[in-house]
């Protein structure tokens, strides 16, 4: 079985490298996809990004190990929810099932005057990514949470406040789901704490 890792939004899939390298699994078994590929020559909205990773999901051998942070969280869970037999683990590493309006609108706010080039290393150029987080506002996967049927790992960076209570609410909603807090490890987990990252999905996927 794939094992998946989707980057979050302002990430690369080349941030999963050091993560990857602790993991010890053979590399073709590892699918670090790049997000901003499956939007070209298509509008820059969370609901084409998602078609795209269903469309690649299917051209896979399944049940699917999927893990995501960020979007990349909110795409897994969305496949999870809708997909749940061909999803065999999850894990959600600073997602949330609703999405926090107020801050994604300050972010918005904020991302508007950074310059262009502020936003090369994310594969989008400054429009598309604002229009992607603009698409992410009304999102809200809530009732849909009882339809995971997977085993969840629910991570969070231990000093990622913005997103600790979504991660304990989500583990409470998800029968099936552990809660860990990486130490010393912001949003960006797979950046901050790759080895203790690393160390976290081998213990969950019995690797």
């Amino acid at each position: 079985m794939p094992y998946i890792l989707l980057h979050g939004l302002g990430q690369s899939a080349s941030s999963w490298a050091r993560t990857t390298d602790a993991l010890q699994i053979p590399a073709d078994d590892v699918l670090c996809p790049e997000l901003s590929d499956w939007l070209h020559s298509h509008e820059p909205r969370y609901n084409s990004l998602y078609q795209a990773f269903t469309a690649y999901c299917s051209g896979l051998s399944q049940p699917l190990d999927l893990c995501g942070l960020s979007l990349g969280g909110i795409l897994a869970l969305q496949y999870a929810i809708e997909s749940p037999s061909r999803v065999h683990s999850l894990v959600l590493i600073g997602a949330q099932s609703s999405m926090p309006r107020r801050l994604l609108r300050l972010q918005n706010a904020i991302f508007r005057f950074l310059p262009a080039r502020a936003f090369a290393s994310t594969g989008f150029g400054k429009k598309e990514f604002l229009g992607l987080c603009s698409s992410l506002m009304d999102l809200d996967f809530s009732p849909g949470l009882r339809n995971v049927a997977c085993p969840v790992l629910v991570l969070c960076g231990e000093n990622d406040r913005a997103n600790k209570s979504a991660a304990q609410q989500l583990h409470a909603q998800l029968p099936q789901s552990e809660l860990m807090l990486i130490p010393r490890a912001g949003h960006e987990v797979n950046v901050d704490a790759p080895d203790a990252l690393a160390q976290a999905l081998r213990s969950f996927w019995a690797v």
